[in-house]
C-alpha cells in the first residue's frame, strides 16, 4: 500500500512539474548570459521533481557525457610539438586518476586539460568528465591545488550535479533521455554555469575529502580559493582600463565564475571547519607542484614584458630551483637582473643561457653589454673565449660587440678596422654592426665617432627605431638638441630620450610630461645605478634633476590641495 501512495505522489509531482513547464515559455537571446541566468532561474524548478525517482541510468549519462566531450574536442588541442602542455594534460590525468579512485560512483573518469591562460575555470560533464583550464592552474603553487579542484568537479558528476543539469536541459527542450543525438547538442556553457549555492558547497565539502583520502592537504583547497580570490580582485581592477583581447577574455571568464560561485570567504570558512570537525590539523604537509616550473616561468615572462624585474626575477628562481637550466627561465632571469642593475649577476646567467642557446646573437649582445655595465676589466677576455667555445662561422656583430668591449679596455684598432670595413663593402650586416659600433664609442664618451657611425646605420637603414633612439642619446652629448628631438620623435621609441632632450633644451614643462609617462613605462630610468652604468654621466645628472623637479612639483600640487580643503 505504501508503495503505492509513493508512486502515485511521485506521478502528481512528474505532472505538477511537466504543467508549470508548459505554462512557463521563456523567450530569451541565446548566449553565454542566457543560459546562465536560465540555469540561475530554473535551478530551484529541479529540486521540485524528487530526480532520485527519474534519474538517467549511468549508461545513458555516460554516453551524453562522451558525446559532449567529443563535441567539444577542439577546447583541448594541443599541438604534437606543445611538449610543455602534452606533459600538463598528463599530470592533470595522473593526479585526477589518484583522486578519483575515491570516488563513490565507479565512471570511466577521464580528465581534460584545456591549454588556454583565459580559461580560469573548471566543469564536468555528466558521465565521468572532467576538465580544467591551463588559467586555473597558473594560479597554483602545490598539487594539493589541483587535487582540490578536480576532487570538487568529480563530486558534481559523483552526486548527480551534471547528470540532473542534463535531466533540467531535456525538460526545457521538452526532450526524451534517450534523444542522445539532441542532447549531445546542449551548449558547454550550461556546464560551465555554476550550480546551487548547496551543490557547490556540497562539492567543496566531498571534493576536499577526497582529495584528503587521496593523500592530500586540506589546505589546497583554501589555498586555491585564495588565489581565485586575488585573481579576481586584479581582474575587477583591470577591467578599468583597456584590455588586449586575452585580457578582456580573462575577465569574462573569471567575473562569469565569480557570478556563479559561492563567495570565497563562505568557501574558506567551510574548509576550516571541516578541518576542524575532521581533525585533520595535522594534514599540512603540502605535495609540491611538480610542473610548477612552467606556470612560473610563463609568469615571469609577463612580469618581465611589464618591467616588473623582481617579480620576474623571483619568479624565474623559484621555477630553476624547481627544474634547473630551463633556457627560458634563464634568459628571463638574465633580463630581469639586468633590470635591476645587478649586472655581474645577469653577465653570469646570459652565459650559462648561452650554453644552451649559443647561436642566439641577441642574448650575446645583452651578455657583451652585461659584462660592460659590470665594469668587468677582464669582459673582452671573457666575451672573446665564449665566442672560440661557440665553433660557429664568425658573426659580424658578435665582431663588433668583442671590438667594442677591446676599444671600452683602451684598444680601439679592432673598433676602427671593423667600422672602415662595414661602411665599404655594403654587406648586409653591415647597418647592424656600424650601429653596435656607433653605441661602444658612444661608451667611450667619443660622441662624435659614435654620432658619425649611427647616422651611417639611420642612413642605409631608415626604419630602424634603436638607431634612431641610439643616434638621438650621442647627438644629445653633443648638445645638438634640435637634432637629438627629431631623431628621438622619428624612432617613435623613447619618451626619456625626448625628456633629457627637452629638459637640456630648458624646455621643462614638456620634458617633465615625457618623463613622467616615460618613467611609469620603463621603471629602471628611475634606478641611479641603471642610468650612471650605461649613460653618460650629463643624462644621469639630467634625470636626477628631473626626478627632483617631478617630487618638488608633486609637493607643491599636495601642499595647494591642502589649502584649498582648508576651513
Amino acid at each position: 500500500m505504501r508503495r503505492w501512495i509513493a508512486l502515485a505522489f511521485v506521478f502528481a509531482l512528474g505532472l505538477a512539474a511537466l504543467v508549470t513547464a508548459e505554462k512557463r515559455k521563456a523567450d530569451a537571446h541565446v548566449g553565454p548570459d542566457a543560459v546562465l541566468y536560465f540555469v540561475a532561474d530554473t535551478q530551484h524548478e529541479l529540486t521540485r521533481l524528487p530526480v532520485a525517482y527519474t534519474r538517467i541510468s549511468d549508461k545513458d549519462e555516460i554516453e551524453i557525457g562522451d558525446r559532449l566531450a567529443d563535441r567539444y574536442r577542439f577546447l583541448t588541442h594541443i599541438d604534437d610539438k606543445d611538449t610543455d602542455n602534452r606533459d600538463l594534460q598528463e599530470y592533470v590525468s595522473r593526479v585526477g586518476a589518484k583522486v578519483a579512485a575515491h570516488a563513490h560512483r565507479k565512471l570511466p573518469y577521464k580528465f581534460h586539460y584545456i591549454p588556454r591562460s583565459g580559461f580560469v575555470n573548471a566543469f564536468a560533464l555528466p558521465g565521468g568528465h572532467v576538465y580544467i583550464g591551463r588559467g586555473v592552474m597558473e594560479l597554483m603553487d602545490t598539487e594539493d591545488e589541483l587535487a582540490s579542484v578536480l576532487g570538487h568537479e568529480l563530486e558534481h558528476i559523483d552526486h548527480y550535479h551534471c547528470a540532473e543539469r542534463v535531466q533540467l536541459e531535456a525538460r526545457a527542450r521538452k526532450l526524451r533521455i534517450g534523444a542522445l543525438a539532441v542532447l549531445a547538442a546542449i551548449p558547454i556553457e550550461v556546464f560551465q554555469a555554476g550550480y546551487s549555492k548547496q551543490q557547490e558547497l556540497e562539492a567543496d565539502r566531498e571534493g576536499t575529502r577526497l582529495a584528503v583520502v587521496a593523500s592530500y592537504s586540506p589546505l589546497g583547497a583554501i589555498r586555491l580559493f585564495e588565489a581565485l580570490e586575488l585573481k579576481h580582485r586584479e581582474v575587477e581592477e583591470a577591467s578599468k582600463s583597456p584590455q588586449d583581447e586575452v585580457g578582456r577574455l580573462v575577465i569574462s571568464t573569471i567575473e562569469g565564475y565569480f557570478r556563479s560561485h559561492p563567495s570565497s570567504s563562505d568557501r574558506i570558512a567551510q574548509i576550516r571547519r571541516m578541518i576542524a570537525d575532521e581533525h585533520w590539523e595535522g594534514l599540512n604537509q603540502e605535495t609540491k607542484f611538480e610542473l610548477g616550473h612552467i606556470f612560473w616561468t610563463a609568469r615571469a615572462d609577463q612580469e618581465l614584458g611589464l618591467h616588473k624585474f623582481e617579480h620576474a626575477a623571483s619568479l624565474a628562481r623559484r621555477s630553476l630551483e624547481v627544474k634547473p637550466d630551463q633556457p627560458n627561465a634563464l634568459l628571463i632571469l638574465a633580463h630581469s637582473e639586468f633590470g635591476l642593475a645587478d649586472f655581474a649577476s645577469a653577465a653570469i646567467v646570459f652565459r650559462r643561457y648561452l650554453d644552451f642557446r649559443p647561436l642566439d646573437t641577441s642574448a650575446a649582445q645583452a651578455y657583451a653589454d652585461a659584462l660592460y655595465a659590470a665594469r668587468d676589466h677582464a669582459g673582452a677576455d671573457k666575451f672573446k673565449q665564449w665566442i672560440a667555445v661557440r665553433q660557429e662561422t664568425p658573426d659580424p656583430l658578435l665582431e663588433a660587440d668583442t671590438a667594442g668591449l677591446l676599444l671600452i679596455a683602451g684598444d680601439s684598432a679592432p673598433a676602427k678596422a671593423l667600422a672602415e670595413k662595414a661602411a665599404r663593402i655594403g654587406a648586409p650586416w653591415a647597418p647592424d654592426a656600424l650601429a653596435r659600433l656607433g653605441w661602444w664609442y658612444y661608451r667611450k664618451a667619443q660622441y662624435e665617432e659614435a654620432t658619425r657611425l649611427l647616422a651611417l646605420a639611420v642612413e642605409q637603414r631608415p626604419g630602424n627605431p634603436v638607431y634612431q633612439v641610439q643616434l638621438g642619446w650621442a647627438l644629445v652629448d653633443q648638445q645638438r638638441y634640435s637634432s637629438a628631438i627629431h631623431s628621438f620623435e622619428q624612432s617613435g621609441a623613447s619618451r626619456i630620450g625626448l625628456a633629457v632632450a627637452k629638459w637640456r633644451g630648458k624646455d621643462a614643462d614638456a620634458a617633465l610630461n615625457h618623463f613622467t609617462s616615460g618613467t611609469s613605462f620603463e621603471p629602471q630610468w628611475l634606478n641611479p645605478k641603471w642610468v650612471q652604468a650605461q649613460y653618460s654621466p650629463m643624462v644621469a645628472r639630467s634625470i636626477a634633476e628631473m626626478k627632483s623637479e617631478q617630487e618638488k612639483r608633486e609637493l607643491a600640487r599636495k601642499a595647494r590641495e591642502r589649502d584649498r580643503g582648508a576651513p
